[in-house]
């Protein structure tokens, strides 16, 4: 699949049927939920951290995040789009180049430091989003994660004007992160690009989260997270006494 028909399920008809995107961390992951059913797969950077041993926030080395998105693309035969944080400080063209040779559809970019817990100043990042989008041409879909409720002052009107910023950059969709679900009409109505919403497992239903004005849902590391409770629950159970 290209990343113009990728992007083109974007455009739901059905408000409450979102494009659900499941965030995989490996191939058996991967391979679980597209045999299921699902028509496209996004990877969750800190669920792919975890089970490299890395932390989350960019302490993955690029060429492992780089491989294991491949080798997550090459176990399944559905479109892949990739988190890769802040892009592990790699020029726009090298970003491209990667994600592309790695088979992924599209990216996921945030506009916050993590080591610092600090927004990225908006203007500069839009430039260096222009940049990727030149280097990417069609070949991707650019998602682009707002962070505002995340270490900003989780204001409609801050998330809307990074969003305006970054869709004149060229970006196809935007994320603006742990954005409360109440808030999602509002900022529907000021943000002229698909929506990305984060599903909270057990609380919120991707259904839910499409009636709000999400074109797209997914679930970030929770899934990784709650198979690594499992496991541990698996082992405790089958520990020697």
């Amino acid at each position: 699949m290209s990343a113009g028909e990728f992007l083109a399920l974007h455009d739901r008809p059905e408000p409450s049927d979102p494009l659900v995107l499941p965030n995989v961390w490996d191939a058996v992951s991967a391979r679980a939920f597209a045999d299921a059913g699902f028509t496209a797969l996004a990877t969750s950077s800190s669920a792919v951290a975890a089970v490299l041993g890395h932390r989350d926030g960019e302490d993955t080395p690029a060429d492992e995040m780089f491989a294991a998105v491949g080798r997550i693309v090459r176990s399944v035969d559905v479109p892949v789009t990739a988190d890769i944080e802040a892009g592990y400080g790699l020029a726009p063209a090298e970003i491209v180049e990667r994600l592309l040779e790695a088979g992924a559809v599209g990216c996921n970019l945030e506009d916050s430091v993590a080591a610092t817990r600090q927004l990225k100043d908006p203007d500069r990042h839009a430039d260096w989003l222009a940049q990727v989008r030149a280097a990417a041409g069609d070949r991707l879909v650019l998602n682009a994660r707002v962070d505002t409720f995340l270490f900003g002052d989780r204001s409609v009107e801050s998330t809307v004007k990074r969003a305006a910023l970054y869709i004149d950059a060229g970006v196809d969709v935007i994320y603006p992160i742990l954005a409360p679900a109440d808030l999602l009409p509002e900022l529907a109505a000021g943000i002229p690009r698909p929506l990305n919403a984060l599903c909270h497992l057990d609380t919120t239903t991707p259904a839910h989260l499409g009636a709000l004005g999400a074109s797209r849902v997914s679930y970030g590391g929770s899934l990784q997270q709650r198979d690594a409770a499992d496991l541990a629950v698996l082992a405790r159970r089958i520990a020697p006494q």
